[in-house]
């Protein structure tokens, strides 16, 4: 094994879009395992569009990512070195050892996962902080009955694709919200959508808006947003009376200012539920949520789609492409 490891540090915030400039690469010597403490083999890195946020100095709901550390993110690994009587050379682990090929823990917050019928990588996915997002905002936000019709944005993305799937499951009529033909083709004929807005392909937002109109000839009584701007002005027309909305993201101002609402109204109007959320204040539901997701995945009932970058230099521009719409699926670094 090497005595030094690659890592990513912030190196400056970005003002407006992110930059490569905005990140430094760093070799860093292997540190010395402590009584108690393991040592981690990162295979894989989450790439995440929270991460936008916490790169700013402004206020938000969890503490700023400071200047010249690693960068925040998940990871799943093995453990290569142990000094924890409850951890043992080979383990697979699910940790936030962030933007590193490797990482030391002295065991909390950090578990063992088991990789018989669920691959490592979904661990970052499915079933992972994206899975659970998704289950939490649609089963105790949205609420979802049998017969509604439920609509999510960013549909081909590691939490949307997740989120339609499981209104199919609860009997809804699942309708997507994604960009180009590819990923709305993805979308219906294999995570077996009912319909899916294709965004791009609008010219403007009035014909955005029939678009989705066509697929949602019932209205929509569950929407989960994770785009906002345009996109969510049009849902809003189209919501049923009592409708509700978990807001799970922004991405579109992430990389600049926020896009207001249009017809703000329309909340009165429709005497709509809007609850924001994030998902890691909701503990407490990760058992259940986690059980299900994992015996959806090992069944073959919960299907995924992953973007694999090689390399942790790779991490800021596949960082940059997810913050732009260019993954498919899950975004993650492979890092050996």
């Amino acid at each position: 094994m090497s005595d030094t490891y690659k890592r990513i540090v912030l190196a400056s915030r970005p003002s407006g879009a992110v930059s490569p400039d905005n990140f430094r690469l760093e070799q860093v010597p292997v540190p010395e395992l402590a009584d108690g403490q393991v040592l981690v083999r990162n295979h894989y890195l989450s790439l995440d569009p929270y991460m936008r946020g916490r790169m700013n100095e402004g206020k938000s709901y969890a503490t700023p990512q400071p200047l010249n550390e690693v960068m925040i993110g998940g990871t799943v690994g093995e453990v290569v070195a142990s000094r924890n009587p409850k951890y043992a050379v080979g383990d697979k682990v699910l940790g936030m050892f962030g933007w590193q090929e490797m990482g030391v823990s002295d065991g909390s917050g950090m578990q063992k996962v088991d990789t018989g019928k669920i691959p490592l990588s979904a661990y970052l996915g499915a079933v992972g902080m994206p899975g659970v997002t998704a289950w939490y905002g649609l089963n105790r936000i949205i609420a979802p009955k049998a017969g509604e019709t439920v609509v999510v944005s960013a549909a081909s993305g590691a939490v949307g694709s997740v989120v339609g799937q499981l209104a199919k499951m609860a009997g809804c009529r699942a309708v997507g919200i994604a960009g180009g033909k590819e990923k709305c083709d993805y979308v219906v004929n294999e995570l077996g959508f009912d319909a899916c807005v294709d965004y791009k392909a609008a010219s403007d937002p009035k014909a955005l808006y029939t678009m989705l109109k066509e697929a949602t000839p019932q209205g929509v009584d569950g929407y989960f947003e994770n785009v906002g701007g345009e996109i969510l002005d049009a849902v809003l027309s189209r919501m049923n009376a009592f409708g509700r909305i978990a807001v799970c993201g922004m991405i579109a101002g992430y990389d600049g200012e926020p896009l207001p609402l249009k017809n703000p109204q329309l909340i009165l109007v429709s005497r709509l539920k809007i609850e924001g959320f994030i998902v890691s204040e909701h503990m407490d539901v990760w058992p259940q949520a986690l059980s299900e997701l994992g015996g959806a995945v090992a069944q073959g009932k919960l299907k995924f789609r992953e973007s694999v970058a090689q390399g942790l230099e790779s991490a800021p521009e596949a960082f940059m492409g997810l913050l732009k719409g260019k993954n498919f699926g899950k975004q993650l670094v492979k890092l050996i």
